[in-house]
């Protein structure tokens, strides 16, 4: 099985491997690493329309971009057309795409109407997306979930409603917002969703393992697969499944070779937030870096204790370099 080529409006991808947006995490640094594990397309977090318009300087920092990480897509949450049209206008001249989220189950979206609430509106929907069209020609796509709850399963509608106002693809996370991340993802779901429409279907869902990406492209058929907890501390996932794709054996990172990426991870982080930041938001990922290692957890206890980020990478270095002679 190899790699396709895949089109999405005007914007040519070179691979069926992309990186999800995720809150708190696809920050510019991480978008770097990942992209140069060979995802064809990186997005933004989360970015709230309202905050744009309205704290525009602090919204922005999640903007922050580089040209090597092109091409890059911008993903905004808002539950009013009005709202959304004026923040993609905002936009689109520094983004290669523009995904709409409609299916963030996290309660503070939710109450504001955004996210996985608008699967609730199918008729907003529509509206939110024709207001769009009307001024913005680019690459359009939507992440949704399968529906709100299991008695509310409406994917296959806002599909449809998504491919007649003009949406270029579409993501699905196959479980409801009540599921969050519990349970097994429905890939049947993805099938279902593909087999309706004639625009792009993207698979999302418990894909861990290199073997997982590329069983769901094979069960479901989608376009195209999107990663994200699994990438966790884990860029090579995206290399592994590429590979695999062109009928390549998958090689694993040894312990030093994942130092090298972390160090450099942590080097791109401290460029653009500076040590405080730097300290808070790489712990997490210094921790996922070290899991399935011996001693990951003596290693995460240590990090967490230490206020300078020179002493975490010189126990980073210590961790790997004792691992990799074990």
């Amino acid at each position: 099985m190899q790699t396709n080529l895949l089109k999405i409006n005007s914007l040519q991808l070179k691979n069926q491997v992309i990186l999800a947006p995720m809150a708190g995490i696809t920050s510019l640094p991480y978008r770097r690493i990942m992209k140069s594990f060979g995802a064809s397309l990186v997005f933004s977090e989360m970015v709230s329309a309202n905050g744009l318009i309205r704290d525009g300087h602090k919204t922005r920092i999640l903007l922050a971009s580089h040209p090597e990480e092109f091409p890059l897509g911008i993903q905004l949450f808002g539950d009013d057309p009005k709202v959304l049209t004026t923040a993609v206008e905002m936009v689109m001249e520094e983004s290669s795409l523009i995904d709409i989220n409609m299916g963030c189950p996290v309660k503070k979206v939710v109450r504001s109407g955004a996210g996985s609430a608008l699967l609730q509106e199918p008729r907003r929907v529509a509206k939110i997306l024709k207001a769009i069209r009307k001024i913005y020609s680019g690459p359009l796509t939507i992440k949704i979930r399968s529906g709100w709850d299991e008695q509310s399963l409406n994917f296959l509608e806002i599909g449809h409603i998504a491919e007649t106002e003009g949406v270029d693809a579409i993501t699905l996370h196959p479980r409801p917002r009540s599921q969050g991340f519990s349970g097994q993802a429905r890939w049947e779901q993805i099938a279902g969703l593909k087999n309706t429409l004639n625009i792009p279907v993207f698979g999302s869902g418990d894909i861990f393992h290199p073997e997982d990406g590329l069983k769901m492209l094979r069960q479901t058929g989608c376009d195209a697969i999107m990663l994200g907890r699994g990438c966790y501390g884990n860029p090579w996932l995206i290399s592994q499944i590429l590979a695999l794709l062109d009928g390549k054996e998958v090689i694993l990172p040894t312990p030093m070779e994942k130092f090298t990426v972390a160090a450099q991870h942590l080097k791109l982080h401290r460029q653009q937030f500076g040590d405080k930041k730097t300290l808070l938001e790489m712990r997490k990922h210094l921790c996922w870096y070290t899991r399935g290692l011996s001693g990951a957890s003596i290693f995460r206890s240590h990090l967490q204790k230490t206020e300078d980020l020179d002493h975490a990478l010189e126990l980073t270095e210590l961790f790997f370099s004792q691992a990799e002679a074990a």
